[in-house]
C-alpha cells in the first residue's frame, strides 16, 4: 500500500519512523530487533536508509594507488522485502543520486517494482567524505528533482533503456524537506521553489529534515502552502541521546536548538542526562505536533528502538 493512501485513509496522526541497514556482517536479526520493540505502536511504514560506498587508496606494488569502493552497509532491496515478509507493514526504501548511473537507478526500481515494493524516498544524497562537494555519476542525476522525473517516467512506462518493453511502474514518491533550509540553499526562499519542483515533478508528500523547535515546522508548511506546495507534508523528529549529539547535531544537520533546549542540555552532566532530555523534549514535541493533526510523525530511529519506545508510549 502506498504512503499517500495510508495518509488519506488515516482518522488520526500516524506513526512512522526509519531505520538504518546495520554495518557488514551483521545479520537481518539485528534490523529485526530493532524494529520489534516500535510495532506495538502500528507504524504505517518503516523507512530504509541507503548508505554510499566510500573509497580509500591503496598502494601498489609499482608505488601507484589504487582507489577501492568500500561499502559498509547492505543495500536497501533486500531489507525491505525482509521487513514487508516478516512485519506485513509497507518499507520505504530511500532512492539517491549518488553513486548511480540512471540505468542502475532503473534497475534498483525495476527490481523493487517486481518485490510489489510500491514506495520510495526520491533524495539527492550527500557527498562522501573525499568530496567536498556533490559530485553526480558521470551519467546519474545531480538532483532529486531529475530521479523523480525519472521515476514519474517509469510509473507512465517510459524506460531509461529504450529498446526494453515493460509495464509501467506504480510508485509513490516521497521527497525531503527542510525547515531549516538545505544548507546548500541560497535561501529559504528558493529551498522552497526547488521543493515545489519536486512536487511539481511527482513526489507525493514531504518528509522534513529533524528539528527540535515545532514553530519552525509550522511555519515551514504554511510557506508551503503559500506557494501552492499542497502535499502532506510530515514531520522528522530525532531524539537526542548522548553528549556527542550536543555538538554534532547542529553541525552535520545544519539546525538551531531552541534556548528551551539548550538551556536544559547545558545542564547535563552525562549522555544519561541528555537522552533523559531528549526523551522529554520529543515528547512535548510530539503531543504538540500530534494536536496540530499532523498527518504522521516519523523518527529518525538510528535503528535503535528505546528511546524512541518511550516517546511513543505517550503519544500513540
Amino acid at each position: 500500500m502506498k504512503v499517500i493512501e495510508h495518509i488519506n485513509q488515516a482518522k488520526d496522526t500516524l506513526f512512522s519512523f526509519e531505520i538504518l541497514p546495520p554495518l557488514k556482517g551483521a545479520t537481518i536479526q539485528s534490523i529485526y530487533d530493532g524494529i520489534d520493540p516500535l510495532m506495538e505502536f502500528k507504524p504505517r511504514f518503516i523507512n530504509v536508509t541507503y548508505h554510499r560506498e566510500e573509497f580509500i587508496y591503496k598502494e601498489r606494488e609499482n608505488g601507484l594507488l589504487e582507489k577501492i569502493a568500500i561499502r559498509k552497509r547492505p543495500g536497501t532491496v533486500g531489507i525491505c522485502a525482509a521487513i514487508m515478509n516478516k512485519f506485513q507493514v509497507d518499507a520505504v526504501p530511500h532512492l539517491i543520486c549518488g553513486g548511480f548511473s540512471k540505468e542502475e537507478t532503473e534497475n534498483a526500481l525495476i527490481d523493487l517494482h517486481f518485490l510489489g515494493i510500491d514506495n520510495v524516498l526520491a533524495l539527492r544524497g550527500d557527498s562522501i567524505k573525499t568530496e567536498s562537494t556533490f559530485k553526480p555519476h558521470p551519467e546519474g542525476h545531480r538532483y532529486a528533482v531529475e530521479l523523480i522525473q525519472q521515476i514519474a517516467e517509469m510509473n507512465d512506462g517510459r524506460y531509461f533503456v529504450d529498446d526494453v518493453q515493460l509495464a509501467p511502474t506504480n510508485f509513490c514518491m516521497g521527497a525531503a524537506g527542510y525547515p531549516e533550509k538545505h544548507f546548500e540553499a541560497m535561501n529559504l526562499s528558493t529551498d522552497l521553489q526547488y521543493l515545489k519542483a519536486k512536487v511539481d515533478a511527482g513526489a507525493e508528500y514531504v518528509v522534513t529534515q529533524m528539528f527540535f523547535d515545532n514553530q519552525k515546522y509550522f511555519d515551514f508548511v504554511d510557506a508551503c502552502r503559500a506557494i501552492g506546495i499542497t502535499v502532506p507534508i510530515i514531520p522528522g523528529l530525532k531524539p537526542i541521546k548522548t553528549m556527542n549529539h550536543i555538538a554534532f547535531l547542529p553541525k552535520v544537520f545544519h539546525i538551531d536548538f531552541p534556548e528551551a533546549l539548550s538551556s536544559e542540555l547545558l545542564k547535563c552532566k552525562s549522555s544519561a542526562d541528555v537522552n533523559q532530555v531528549g526523551i522529554e523534549w520529543g515528547i512535548q514535541q510530539s503531543k504538540e505536533l500530534k494536536a496540530a493533526k499532523v498527518p504522521c510523525i516519523h523518527y529518525y530511529t538510528m535503528s535503535t528502538s528505546d528511546t524512541v519506545k518511550k516517546i511513543a508510549s505517550q503519544i500513540f
